[in-house]
């Protein structure tokens, strides 16, 4: 008898902690109701304590996401309990996650308090905690580094204080499989109220084993599993949710356990969120990298066209990468378009689709076959998630060795058309200066990317900028065939953002531009 495996996703907490993402309030929603649409069970949506803008986008998560448990962190003090729940109150299935931190090296250094210190915060908090809400998880922080008897101790005085859920951490993701397992194991014997909580792990991926310390403790008595999507988080990372899925999916031979993860939801979730967040998939990430299912060899190629599991251990249907023999190019009309695009799991209201077919038709001029991965980078591209405030109008560079690059851009604002110009060290250096001087925000530009969206000379180039502006960061993503344009649209997506986060009153400049 298969046994339930609980996913608790915690991408838009932990996963945000990755350095160089911030998500705002609307992508944080588009994120959420993806997240519920695949089925996860729990979704950590924030700090809510963090800042202003963290509890908002918790609140907005409770009340507008509908299915999963929707959760908040707090830290064991009252304040940050109360914050939590300020936040989460709306949601149908709130939860409360608390955190103390247990081991030796936290406790002296950090905390600065002693083990009786510590286990009396724990029963206060969880206890505290409990008025809320009967559903309340506690963590011990940096759990795997934790003393055995003394972890034992803190458990059980958090399940005798109310938790319903226990989450061992391996918070600096030190832990080995085997040593992992058996510490789950020796919990699960030790603690004399275990059976009243689920036993929940969170593991991180600094020497690369969080799936296999994942997969360990489900092993040895791990009901729950806290994971993100792509593995972002904290440093090196969290445990991947599309592997420990997928291995418990694919091996069930070995592993005998279930999730009611909907598996042909995963490619479309994690392109989202590399979109939103500007992490880009490295092609070998396991399950949804670039080359996951590319087949070069010429012997596995052979083997792939005879029969597919020869080299193929997942189907690519299974997590949603579907391929059809549906060729689309200029002459293809908006019900072939809006066809395809459904068949790839997009739902795009009428506007959108207008605007994704007219970037189509264009795209078709000058690309002769549009592959599901261009209508993909296009549509996200087009998809919209906040108000646009700056559209491009026009583009036209002038550049080479033996001239100083110019840049001239025209920017649709509201009803108007406002043009600049500007020279940079290169044309898309030119280019972003000359949309500085229409809009008038001062930014800094953090980081830039370029990728092939697929190969050939005629591929469309995603690009991917950060940019900080009075030190939050900001992601922007653009698509074209012409890497500068490209470059343009992604730019003045990040100024959008910052309009939308800022707000107009907080932006003078602005105001005197619109009048």
């Amino acid at each position: 008898m298969s046994k339930r495996v609980y996913i608790f996703d915690t991408t838009l907490r932990d996963g945000e902690q990755s350095p160089g993402v911030s998500l705002n309030i609307q992508e944080k929603l588009e994120i959420a109701h993806q997240l519920a649409r695949m089925g996860v069970d729990i979704i950590e949506a924030g700090f809510p304590v963090a800042s202003p803008g963290d509890f908002e986008a918790v609140k907005a998560v409770a009340e507008q996401v509908k299915g999963p448990i929707i959760a908040g962190l707090a830290r064991i003090s009252p304040q940050d309990i109360d914050r939590a729940w300020e936040a989460i109150k709306g949601a149908k299935r709130p939860r409360i996650h608390t955190f103390l931190a247990t081991s030796e090296i936290h406790m002296k250094y950090k905390l600065r308090m002693s083990r009786e210190q510590v286990l009396e915060a724990i029963a206060r908090g969880v206890a505290h905690a409990r008025r809320y809400t009967d559903d309340v998880e506690f963590s011990p922080e940096d759990g795997s580094r934790t003393d055995l008897d003394f972890i034992c101790q803190a458990l059980t005085v958090a399940i005798d204080a109310g938790a319903t859920t226990v989450n061992i951490p391996d918070t600096v993701g030190y832990a080995t499989p085997g040593e992992f397992g058996k510490f789950i194991a020796d919990i699960k014997a030790r603690v004399p109220n275990i059976h009243k909580a689920v036993i929940s792990v969170h593991c991180h991926n600094d020497l690369g084993m969080a799936v296999a310390n994942s997969l360990a403790a489900i092993e040895n008595g791990a009901q729950q599993v806290e994971v993100a999507v792509n593995g972002i988080g904290e440093r090196a990372g969290n445990t991947a949710l599309e592997e420990i899925v997928m291995a418990l999916h694919t091996r069930r031979d070995y592993y005998p356990y279930y999730t009611n993860i909907r598996t042909e939801e995963i490619y479309r979730t994690s392109r989202m969120v590399q979109s939103l967040t500007g992490m880009p998939i490295q092609p070998n990430k396991a399950i949804v990298g670039k080359n996951a299912f590319a087949h070069e060899s010429g012997i596995h190629q052979d083997g792939v066209l005879k029969e597919r599991t020869t080299y193929e251990i997942m189907n690519p249907a299974m997590i949603g990468l579907v391929h059809n023999n549906l060729v689309l190019g200029k002459h293809s009309g908006r019900h072939a378009f809006k066809q395809r695009l459904e068949e790839l799991g997009y739902q795009l209201k009428d506007k959108e689709l207008d605007k994704a077919f007219a970037r189509f038709k264009n795209l078709a001029d000058r690309k002769k076959d549009i592959t599901d991965r261009d209508l993909e980078a296009l549509v996200e591209d087009e998809i919209t998630i906040i108000p646009e405030l700056f559209a491009l109008d026009s583009l036209h560079i002038s550049s080479g060795n033996r001239v100083v690059p110019t840049g001239t851009v025209g920017l649709r604002v509201q009803d108007r058309v406002l043009e600049e110009a500007a020279v940079g060290d290169g044309p898309v250096d030119a280019v972003f200066k000359a949309i500085d001087k229409i809009a008038g925000i001062k930014v800094c530009l953090k980081h830039y990317s370029l990728n092939a969206v697929t190969g050939g000379k005629d591929a469309m180039g995603e690009v991917t900028v950060r940019v900080e502006h009075e030190e939050k960061t900001y992601v922007g993503r653009g698509v074209s065939t012409d890497i500068i344009e490209a470059s343009a649209r992604a730019y003045i997506n990040a100024l959008n953002k910052i309009v939308f986060t800022v707000g107009l009153e907080k932006l003078p400049q602005i105001r005197a531009l619109l009048g």
